[in-house]
């Protein structure tokens, strides 16, 4: 029993933490950043003022994580997000491929509670910032509405995540809040402020479920009653439940930051309102049995605070995909901005533009330019409204995150600060030690001394020589445009014989097409044929006089020819993929983007590929054969394809044991050995609502065995399905002779990108 007499007053417990990193907000920057410090070695104090991880894409909101890949709507190929991020989105795909968020929480939260170095603080908020001096944070003081207990977090470095940046905010940090004008930073698509608006919304979202049985709805009071009110909901589709519902925006003219919980009263106005009309409008009769199941409670917040560091990202560094020294994560979403007033606009919902590929994302977006201690991450970095408009979805967001953890991880051990490691030999350091988890920064490829690898004679049991892929697949309708993207070399001149099919006598176009720069856009058209087509089938030889200008990747193009289907092939390569010019609406593509006016947008084709299962290759043959795939490749310091080429070692299609062994003059001590697999980097793999295909990659090696030089067995592995392998022996071996031998994937063959040992 505990009792106390009356005392004028109390305060509640208090705690005093003193660690090397705190990380405040638990979002997806905020976990990625937490994980990829604690996994370096250093102390970790996780703050989130909620009581689930992942901020917009949690249950509470329920919005999908994505990033570069852009629902495969762009031609941004093989660009899903690396490194950690890439592991939970994985993770999730094994774990539950149907895009539940409930269990998404599930996932994030193991992965945190997992890691020893990680103090986890949920439903906790940050409300003080103390400095040790004008320039410098010596702690952070925050509450637990759970435990009721008073926080004092001391560290020597912060990172901001907390999305409308509380800590830069009361450290006094500079920031902006609000829309760029055009004539500021020359960026031609900044909007017209009066017009457009300066911020994006926030939405809320809904769930249904069909019963079985008719279920009657009463709207609360607050409801919106008039459909005129809601202009939208004349597009509305039974279908578009959760995040399909981004539309649903609110209080881009209002204070996004201390005016959200009047927002979310509005946004709750506006879908009771619109699931009102469904209900009882009679418009909606297939909507009998359903009752609403899930609304959520808190907005998914898009935008406030942005703050300043040592670099700002503008349109430019999007659209002309500048490249930085100090490049430590890259983007590859559309610039998206909204009309300001979102639902009760009568504007498109937003305007998507894109680049022709990935971008990097300098360092220095990164940090305060004021407060030497701050990280920022997540959507509040250092970038203008329009390149926001990028940069601030969830996977971008992480991966710049992983960039923070390692950075903090560095100056830690180092004595820095995080300016100290914008530049020279520290950023060098930066790089590389990302690169080694799997980051995958663009044209910058892992190079490090210290591995083992760079001085061992690399062998193969077999390396695949292409020459054809079976004629074992669908037919595919040439509806759209296709093409077979092949990685050629410069000064060949390819024959690429295809199957076909015609349903009546008809012309067939084709095209050797490749992209104008390091892209895999392919706007430049190198020589065209011409095939006089009869009725069935038939084979056609395209027999290119022209050769690509370097080595990158060929697009053998065939035109749209709705009489015409061509033979696929159900065998999957890296490196080897068929796109097609499609149309995505969800992203704004419609086979051809085509801005409207001088904006700074470039105009060209979108070439994108099918989700799986339809996602086959041309059935072909090639001549010469395509030979890329050597044992080199596993020390080429890339570790998923490029626009130069495949970058992966596969072994020969009949090898039904390949192997890779790595041999040294002497023996070696080995610690530690990281394998790189192939988790088909093109695939976005949305965390909740779409769900997938597979749960397992079909390319990803499952099971495989390391021996050493007297063929004892090192280690081994069954049911992989994660892409980076980190092996951490037990105690070191002194060996001379490494043995990777591996188990081809059911139907494939076997893919290595890289090997580091150390």
């Amino acid at each position: 029993m505990i009792e106390e007499n009356f005392n004028r007053s109390r305060l509640p417990k208090q705690e005093n933490i003193d660690t090397d990193l705190v990380v405040v907000g638990g979002g997806i920057a905020g976990v990625c950043t937490a994980i990829t410090a604690a996994r370096s070695g250093i102390k970790v104090v996780l703050v989130q003022d909620r009581p689930v991880l992942g901020g917009n894409s949690s249950s509470e909101v329920r919005l999908w994580v994505l990033g570069a890949t852009s629902h495969m709507g762009n031609n941004n190929r093989w660009a899903r997000e690396g490194g950690v991020i890439d592991e939970i989105l994985i993770e999730n795909t094994y774990r539950n491929k149907e895009g539940n968020p409930v269990i998404w929480d599930t996932i994030l939260l193991d992965k945190v509670y997992n890691e020893p170095n990680i103090t986890l603080l949920l439903n906790t908020v940050v409300h003080e910032v103390e400095k040790k001096n004008d320039h410098e944070i010596e702690k952070v003081s925050a509450f637990c509405s759970q435990t009721s207990i008073q926080y004092y977090l001391s560290a020597k470095f912060f990172s901001d995540c907390s999305g409308d940046g509380i800590v830069s905010f009361l450290a006094g940090a500079s920031f902006r809040m609000g829309a760029e004008s055009a004539e500021e930073f020359g960026e031609l698509a900044a909007p017209n402020i009066k017009d457009y608006g300066e911020l994006l919304g926030h939405s809320i979202f809904f769930y249904t479920k069909d019963v079985g049985k008719s279920v009657k709805f009463r709207a609360p009071s607050y409801a919106m009653k008039n459909p005129a009110d809601l202009p939208k909901i004349r597009n509305f589709k039974l279908q578009d439940q959760g995040c399909r519902m981004w539309w649903v925006e609110y209080g881009g003219r209002l204070d996004t930051i201390h005016q959200t919980e009047e927002i979310k009263m509005e946004l709750w106005k506006v879908l009771y309102g619109i699931w009102d009309h469904v209900k009882n409008s009679g418009d909606y009769p297939e909507a009998d049995t359903l009752t609403l199941e899930w609304i959520g409670t808190i907005p998914g917040k898009r935008e406030s605070r942005r703050f300043i560091g040592d670099y700002f990202m503008i349109q430019q560094d999007i659209v002309e995909r500048r490249r930085h020294e100090d490049a430590v994560a890259f983007g590859g979403w559309a610039i998206d901005l909204h009309p300001a007033d979102g639902v009760h606009s009568e504007k498109k919902g937003c305007t998507q533009y894109h680049a022709k590929g990935a971008y990097q994302i300098p360092y220095r977006c990164y940090y305060s330019k004021e407060i030497n201690n701050l990280f920022f991450g997540g959507r509040i970095i250092s970038v203008s409204h329009v390149a926001f408009g990028s940069t601030r979805v969830m996977a971008t967001c992480g991966h710049g995150g992983q960039a923070v953890g390692i950075a903090a991880s560095l100056a830690v051990k180092h004595g820095l600060k995080p300016r100290d490691l914008s530049k020279g030999p520290h950023l060098k350091m930066l790089q590389r030690e990302l690169s080694k988890i799997g980051q995958s920064i663009p044209h910058i490829p892992i190079r490090d001394e210290a591995n083992l690898v760079n001085s061992a004679k690399i062998t193969a049991s077999s390396t695949l020589q292409l020459s054809s892929l079976p004629t074992d697949g669908d037919w595919i309708g040439l509806e759209f445009s296709a093409a077979q993207m092949i990685p050629m070399l410069v000064g060949t001149n390819y024959k690429v014989k295809l199957r076909v099919k015609a349903s009546r006598n008809t012309t067939l176009i084709a095209q050797l097409r490749a992209p104008s720069c390091e892209h895999y856009t392919p706007d430049i058209t190198h020589e065209e044929l011409s095939f006089e087509l009869r009725v069935g089938e038939q084979d056609i030889e395209l027999d290119f006089g022209t050769s690509v200008p370097k080595d990158q990747y060929g697009f053998v193009t065939l035109m749209k020819n709705e009489a015409v289907a061509v033979k696929s092939s159900k065998r999957l390569l890296p490196g080897i993929l068929s796109v097609y010019n499609k149309i995505n609406p969800a992203v704004s593509n419609f086979g051809k983007q085509e801005p409207e006016g001088d904006i700074g947008i470039e105009t060209f084709e979108f070439w994108c590929p099918n989700r799986r299962p339809d996602g086959n290759n041309f059935a072909f043959e090639v001549s010469p054969t395509l030979d890329r795939f050597n044992p080199s490749n596993l020390n080429q310091g890339f570790v998923r394809p490029t626009p130069e080429g495949v970058n992966a070692w596969v072994p020969d299609e009949n090898d039904t044991h390949p192997a890779i062994t790595l041999e040294w003059p002497k023996p070696q001590e080995i610690n530690m050995i990281r394998l790189f697999f192939d988790g088909d980097f093109d695939h976005p793999m949305e965390s909740v609502l779409m769900g997938h295909y597979e749960d397992v990659m079909p390319l990803c090696v499952r099971n495989y065995t390391i021996k050493d030089s007297k063929g004892e067995v090192v280690f081994t592995q069954e049911g992989n399905y994660q892409s980076v392998n980190t092996i951490e022996l037990e105690k070191p071996i002194s060996t001379a002779k490494l043995t990777i031998e591996l188990e081809n994937p059911p139907g494939q063959s076997a893919v290595l990108y890289e090997v580091l040992c150390y």
